[in-house]
């Protein structure tokens, strides 16, 4: 959830992950000191953004290339061969065009309310590839097999660079969203 003026929407980021680069946790560099890459180089990621700000599609465009953002926090380098895809879209009834309107009139948010939903994006994408990382199983197929990454090994990592767990209390479902400024 994010707040902007007297304003309050969501923003939520789901990823198709497959990508290539050397992890990146917080800053903390995983894949190096785990000796491995978080994909091929030619994988690809495609991302998708869903907010119900009511916003036009130059500012969804705008909205979703800011996804690329957290796409690099994590590490990836979107290689040559790689195919990755950010798109955008909103549930605002507010900006649904009526589909014989010869000159459709909505309103959206301003681009100069756009930071806060910039912001949030770039940490829910960062957010949602972690989520993708480590929920990930160990698969085989095609006469190969693809580890999933050693969370233990990823704690012990994280550690050592000063960033623990986040606090029961951070990750409880069912205490209300935080609002941002």
């Amino acid at each position: 959830r994010i707040a902007s003026g007297s304003s309050q929407w969501s923003i939520g980021v789901l990823v198709q992950s497959n990508f290539g680069g050397i992890l990146q946790v917080l800053g903390a560099p995983v894949g190096k000191a785990l000796g491995r890459k978080s994909g091929s180089d030619a994988g690809s990621i495609v991302i998708v953004v869903a907010t119900d700000a009511p916003l036009s599609e130059r500012n969804l465009g705008r909205l979703a290339a800011r996804a690329m953002i957290g796409l690099g926090r994590t590490g990836s380098s979107l290689a040559n061969g790689s195919g990755d895809y950010a798109i955008a879209f909103s549930t605002a009834p507010e900006v649904r065009r009526p589909w014989r309107a010869s000159m459709p009139t909505f309103s959206e948010v301003s681009n100069d309310r756009m930071n806060p939903l910039f912001q949030a994006v770039v940490e829910a994408t960062e957010e949602a590839i972690y989520n993708s990382i480590f929920a990930a199983t160990t698969v085989s197929g095609n006469g190969a097999t693809v580890e999933a990454i050693p969370l233990d090994a990823v704690a012990q990592v994280l550690e050592r660079h000063g960033i623990g767990a986040p606090a029961p209390e951070d990750t409880d479902s069912t205490s209300p969203p935080q609002e941002d400024s």
